[in-house]
């Protein structure tokens, strides 16, 4: 079976030249991954990766050095040339902890090769020389119906940060994960994993179109008892309400933080402690250090109040409807509110070192009291 596809132009200039340099040695190179399976989902390409057969690791490594590709990942025979990368077809064997522990050898088998991928969607192969597609496992078929489905369980334990990485796939294609898949990874111990790298995937989850996936899934998976310690069961459904009710409102620059900001205040958890618990970067611990939050309707006086710290473009509570226009009209959306009370006047009164912050903040306190009661 050929897989038809148009390339954009400057991938299809690296590609044939990708060609010319390995026609001499073969004739089986194939993309492979995800960029196939975004050939077939007419999504737009990244980077590319190109996998050679017949050819062993030293004859690779002088081809590659002899074109100017860099070795990223030696010890996996990775070079990148351009917008591509290159290796050699591998097999992998679990050695140890994390899950970058493996031992990995050259394998002369498509199917074999293939077989070490998470899902079968992200097994597919095209030579790059007839088009000819491999689907060993089913890829096409499974992205028609939009099923995420494991592809050997045994190879897929062994590789724990697959679990977090099906939830991303669900979010960001819409795709249901299948329920035996569902059951293998709902049994895979999270504990390998670094603290951080749980904080980046959740990171790219959280920007998907399809959140109410991950949401349901980081659920089934048990993912916040694993992940951050806690138990949804009672809020689950509130919390993804809240969250995907208002994601049109959150702004971009903010995006991160609104998933810890509202499920730790609808679970009534302390944010930092879970950040720090994750090893979380000092932007996270930075923007957490003043954030308030309200149960129910939200009044003018409390956004007043909110802004004494931060103005309310800041303020992590501020996505819900008509929170902004309210907050630009109040002159706070984009500075803090100073009530017309300045630092001057305070020591002008005789205030000195912190009982200067003190008394300026009382002060605008009590400009707030009196902007709400006239």
């Amino acid at each position: 079976m050929k897989l038809e596809c148009v390339l954009p132009t400057h991938f299809e200039d690296q590609i044939n030249e990708a060609i010319a340099f390995l026609k001499p040695y073969t004739q089986r190179a194939y993309l492979v991954g995800g960029s196939v399976r975004d050939l077939c989902l007419d999504e737009p390409l990244h980077d590319l990766d190109i996998e050679v057969y017949d050819m062993d690791p030293k004859a690779f490594e002088t081809l590659m050095k002899r074109v100017g590709a860099v070795g990223v990942g030696k010890s996996f025979f990775v070079y990148k040339w351009g917008d591509i990368d290159f290796a050699l077809p591998r097999v992998e064997r679990k050695s140890g902890m994390g899950h970058r522990a493996f031992e990995v050898e050259v394998c002369q088998d498509e199917k074999e090769a293939s077989k070490r991928r998470d899902f079968t969607i992200n097994a597919m192969m095209r030579n790059i020389f007839t088009g000819e597609l491999l689907d060993f496992w089913g890829g096409k078929e499974a992205i028609a119906r939009k099923h995420l489905a494991i592809i050997d369980e045994k190879s897929f334990r062994e590789d724990s940060l697959r679990v977090l990485r099906a939830v991303q796939f669900s979010a960001r294609l819409g795709f249901k994960i299948e329920s035996q898949s569902v059951e293998v990874m709902r049994s895979i111990d999270l504990s390998d994993l670094t603290r951080p790298r749980i904080l980046w995937e959740f990171e790219k989850l959280f920007r998907a179109p399809c959140l109410h996936y991950g949401l349901f899934y980081m659920y089934e998976l048990h993912l916040f008892e694993k992940c951050f310690t806690c138990n949804v069961e009672n809020r689950f459904f509130e919390i993804a309400r809240e969250l995907l009710r208002y994601k049109q409102n959150f702004e971009e620059a903010l995006r991160p933080y609104y998933f810890v900001y509202i499920v730790a205040n609808r679970l009534k958890q302390e944010p930092l402690r879970w950040l720090k618990q994750l090893e979380a970067p000092n932007h996270y611990l930075q923007t957490f250090k003043h954030q308030p939050f309200f149960e129910g309707e939200i009044n003018d006086e409390m956004l007043l109040h909110v802004s004494l710290e931060m103005p309310i473009k800041l303020w992590l509570g501020h996505y819900r409807q008509g929170m902004k226009a309210r907050a630009q009209m109040l002159g706070i959306w984009d500075e803090i509110f100073t009530g017309n009370v300045s630092v001057q006047e305070v020591i002008a009164d005789g205030f000195e070192k912190e009982a200067i912050r003190h008394e300026l903040k009382r002060r605008r306190i009590e400009k707030i009291k009196q902007q709400c009661e006239a």
